[in-house]
């Protein structure tokens, strides 16, 4: 589904065109059309200058690197083997954008919302010296689900957060599954995310984390805990947030600072960064997920529901588009990023 969800991006985007598609070897040698008859997603069509380019072999490394200035990686494989081909696409001189997990953690490899932590960037450097590469590299997206809430913490870190607790509310989508070929999720609500609860806590340390040494060494707070649940909706997070500060803000000082944050995307105006980043509603039952998943083209995030709270200082509400601002669209975003910045360059 995210591959999907990249294709569809990148159809007309003003920066990059899709020109070479790779995937398993039971794959290739078939048209985009064909690999994906009976498997499409989502609800647009296939994009026309897509559907006739032949499949290859994400493992034919060399030949498939040769034809493109980068790569967005979106594969179903084991940790080792993704970190595996990563790298190697990378050794060839080709930057990497990737929205998998397996190399979230490794220490000279940036994960970035390009919003909040664009100095991790930095990394890059030392992370090719590794590799042995001066132009290739490897950036991360970080888990879709932290989305709803890391935004509007870190507008706030002036007044350090100290303790937060989480709920997320998340879709099918970022399953990879629909209500066809999931149908056991309708009436349903399950309340396990494997992996995804520890994901939740630990990734936003690394976000507001420093560079240090030539790598990124993680915050130490806020504590966060939180519980991950899956719900019957097609896309879209929703997060239920309790949060304590070091220094209390008032609700104003809160939805001052929320509505006025901004980050590189938006001072270098790059294609796809919401011009709003954080949008509050004042209504009583807004965001919700189907009526406000999509705001600025599903890159922006939404936040509601702010008051104090009998055990904590603030509870809010946050809500995100998992495969677009959570996914697909958040790494076209790294990859405008690293562009604007001089990162990625034409061969």
């Amino acid at each position: 589904m995210v591959g999907q969800r990249f294709v569809d991006l990148l159809d007309q985007h003003p920066w990059f065109e899709v020109t070479a598609i790779s995937a398993s070897a039971n794959s290739a040698g078939k048209t985009y059309e064909e690999s994906v008859q009976g498997r499409w997603k989502l609800a647009v069509p296939i994009p026309e200058p897509v559907k006739n380019i032949v499949v290859q072999d994400a493992s034919q490394v060399e030949a498939f690197a040769s034809q493109v200035d980068f790569i967005f990686c979106a594969v179903d494989m084991k940790k080792n083997e993704i970190q595996a081909l990563e790298e190697a696409y990378a050794k060839t001189g080709t930057p990497v954008v990737s929205n998998n997990s397996a190399h979230r953690w490794t220490a000279d490899v940036p994960m970035v919302i390009p919003e909040i932590n664009p100095g991790h960037l930095a990394v890059i450097e030392a992370q090719r010296k590794r590799l042995g590469t001066t132009t290739g590299f490897i950036a991360v997206k970080p888990n879709c689900s932290i989305q709803s809430y890391v935004p509007a913490l870190h507008a706030l870190r002036e007044f350090n957060p100290t303790q937060v607790v989480a709920s997320t509310y998340q879709a099918i989508s970022g399953a990879g599954k629909n209500f066809t070929d999931w149908p056991e999720m309708l009436d349903n609500v399950i309340p396990y995310i494997g992996g995804e609860e520890e994901k939740s806590e630990q990734e936003p340390l690394r976000i507001w984390g420093s560079v240090e040494n030539n790598q990124i060494v993680k915050a130490s707070a806020p504590h966060i805990t939180t519980q991950c649940i899956r719900v019957p909706v097609t896309d879209g997070h929703l997060a239920t947030v309790f949060v304590n500060f070091e220094k209390k803000p008032s609700k104003d000082e809160i939805l001052e600072r929320w509505s006025q944050f901004k980050g590189r995307p938006q001072e270098l105006a790059l294609p796809s960064a919401p011009k709003q980043f954080i949008t509050y509603f004042e209504e009583e039952n807004r965001p919700q997920t189907k009526l406000d998943r999509d705001i600025e083209r599903g890159m922006g995030v939404s936040t509601g529901r702010l008051r104090e709270d009998s055990l904590y200082d603030y509870k809010f509400v946050g809500l995100s588009h998992n495969t677009l601002r959570g996914a697909a669209g958040g790494a076209v975003l790294i990859a405008e990023l690293l562009k604007a910045e001089g990162y990625i360059q034409p061969k």
